[in-house]
């Protein structure tokens, strides 16, 4: 069993994106979940959580308990140690100064070292209040709501938090409105990107969400129906490409297109992931807007067995009458009165 320490304040959204590095993840206090295995490079990967790491027990969340757990627990590795404890949220008013002092000296007296700067091993101890952040999403029912808890594990890996060297205002070709690389890695991650994998964005605009699916391996196409966001984010994939070398080093294609009759073959990609118009006409082929997201979705489900829509409304019944079951759904706000509806959608069996 591993734990993982989320980010951001959104719990059921941060679990949904750890499937894709963990199986079985489940929220146990704010800010903390569980999950049975991991992908190391997945959770290298993720957004919307910090490390992973090897459980040893969880106890109430008092220093005593964690203390008396550590005592108890066997523990088949030597060397140096370091303990970072973590208040997650400021959550349960626990001294971290304290627990690590008082963990440290268990270690010490089970024959550890300890090494503050360059420890073989990081024993992590986060503190966490009961209350789950599952408001966000329409099926939380596998969200598990305790009581205050202690959960120690040995650090096994931490995601690589790169998303500020990658400002949308930094690339090339630059449009308003760009969605934040964050949210975008987290996005592709839920649709499944991956090493092996093609995703597909028929609404590309700049190519964000392009960016961060080639970044985790997969091979991605763009379509856009503007030959201006077409070229852009051909430009922008290019770019990165460059710097990033083999880190991206999947095969890209952007194309100018309809995405309610999109120039590609059934079944050609796993996923698809786009970013809707908001409250607005689209500009493809004078489609309004309902007909546009409408067809899109149509289209997905022609492509690809999976899809992630992002919208800034609920799109539930075209989902279901383009042929998806919508597995889940969350409402993140962004600013002011913009709330971003993530739809995460399964294709349904004809």
């Amino acid at each position: 069993m591993y734990c993982l320490e989320l980010a951001g304040d959104e719990d059921a959204f941060a679990a949904c994106e750890a499937t894709s590095a963990g199986s079985a993840v489940s929220v146990v206090a704010g800010g903390v979940a569980t999950a049975r295995g991991i992908d190391p490079a997945g959770v290298r990967r993720l957004a919307y959580t910090h490390a992973a790491s090897e459980l040893i027990a969880k106890t109430d969340a008092d220093i005593e308990a964690a203390a008396a757990a550590l005592r108890a627990a066997k523990i088949d590795r030597e060397g140096s140690v370091a303990v970072r404890a973590r208040d997650v949220r400021s959550q349960t008013g626990v001294s971290t100064q304290a627990a690590e002092r008082q963990l440290g000296c268990v270690l010490v007296d089970r024959g550890f070292e300890v090494d503050l700067d360059d420890p073989d091993h990081e024993l992590r101890v986060l503190f966490a209040g009961g209350d789950v952040d599952d408001a966000n999403s329409d099926d939380t029912d596998d969200v598990n709501s305790e009581d205050a808890c202690c959960l120690l594990g040995w650090l096994a890996v931490e995601s690589r938090r790169d998303y500020g060297e990658r400002r949308p205002t930094d690339r090339p070709f630059v449009q308003p409105g760009s969605m934040a690389p964050l949210d975008a890695r987290a996005l592709v991650n839920i649709a499944g990107a991956g090493p092996g994998t093609t995703v597909v964005d028929p609404m590309c605009g700049t190519g964000g969400l392009l960016l961060e699916a080639g970044l985790v391996g997969s091979d991605v196409i763009g379509v856009d129906a503007q030959w201006k966001m077409a070229r852009g984010s051909r430009e922008n994939l290019a770019a990165l490409r460059e710097t990033a070398g083999e880190e991206f080093d999947g095969d890209i294609s952007v194309l100018r297109g309809d995405a309610t009759a999109l120039p590609l073959g059934d079944d050609v990609a796993d996923a698809v992931v786009f970013d809707a118009p908001y409250g607005r006409q689209s500009k493809i082929a004078r489609h309004e807007l309902g007909e546009l997201v409408g067809g899109a979705l149509r289209e997905a489900r022609r492509i690809a067995p999976q899809a992630v829509v992002v919208a800034d409304r609920a799109w539930d019944d075209a989902a279901q009458e383009a042929g998806w079951t919508v597995d889940q759904r969350f409402e993140r706000r962004v600013h002011g009165s913009l709330v971003r509806h993530v739809h995460v959608l399964v294709r349904r069996a004809e």
